[in-house]
């Protein structure tokens, strides 16, 4: 089976460096900070998206450019200070490449930021790819990302299933026509369980019971 893994909110908890890294963006810009949890209500679409949606409907082409230039350098910089793997996902991701699961990380996240921080903590072995919102000419909810790991797998529709915790990941998996499993620790469980993703987990040894029974 291929399986991919959105990667906030459902291998790893960037929470507070994607809050901080947003609040020091808008003090960069003159603005007030945000409740964190607001911030991650935003995550899910790209950093463009998150910054727009953090600056409000207000900001001009101009200013969202250099936020998001602002946003960019600074999470770099600090994406790895609080981010680290929610409790069990190293261990499943063992567990099924041991099984001889093809696994890979699907995100909106850049791809670059996001092959440091998962080779930084350590398991990107574990992975056929890792690519991000600027590894294609559209992010997720677009197919492209799930069809070409598909050809890179050599893998079957039928046979894959996408792991994320935001809607944004439910809608990708309908458009590529794969079946979606829904996490419920991560960053939207709200907008996640109004999508009805084909399963929810609550902790994710769930997910190998599924996968063992599929």
């Amino acid at each position: 089976m291929l399986i991919i893994f959105d990667l906030d909110g459902t291998l790893i908890d960037s929470s507070k460096d994607l809050a901080i890294s947003m609040n020091a963006t808008r003090a960069h810009m003159g603005m007030p900070p945000l409740d964190p949890n607001l911030i991650f209500s935003y995550v899910g679409n790209g950093v463009a998206a998150l910054v727009q949606r953090a600056l409000g409907d207000s900001a001009s082409e101009p200013m969202l450019q250099e936020a998001v230039a602002y946003f960019l350098k600074f999470y770099r910089a600090h994406a790895l200070e609080h981010t680290q793997l929610y409790p069990g996902i190293r261990e499943l991701l063992e567990q099924l490449s041991s099984a001889r699961h093809k696994l890979a990380v699907l995100t909106n996240k850049p791809a670059r930021i996001s092959y440091d921080i998962v080779k930084a903590l350590a398991f990107a072995d574990r992975f056929i790819r890792v690519y991000g919102g600027d590894s294609f000419a559209a992010k997720k909810p677009d197919p492209i990302g799930v069809a070409t790991l598909i050809g890179d797998a050599g893998a079957r529709h039928e046979d894959t299933l996408l792991v994320g915790d935001s809607a944004v990941d439910v809608e990708a998996a309908r458009n590529a026509g794969v079946r979606c499993c829904g996490v419920l620790w991560g960053f939207q469980p709200e907008g996640l369980r109004a999508k009805n993703p084909d399963i929810m987990i609550n902790q994710p040894a769930e997910l190998l019971n599924y996968i063992h029974q599929s």
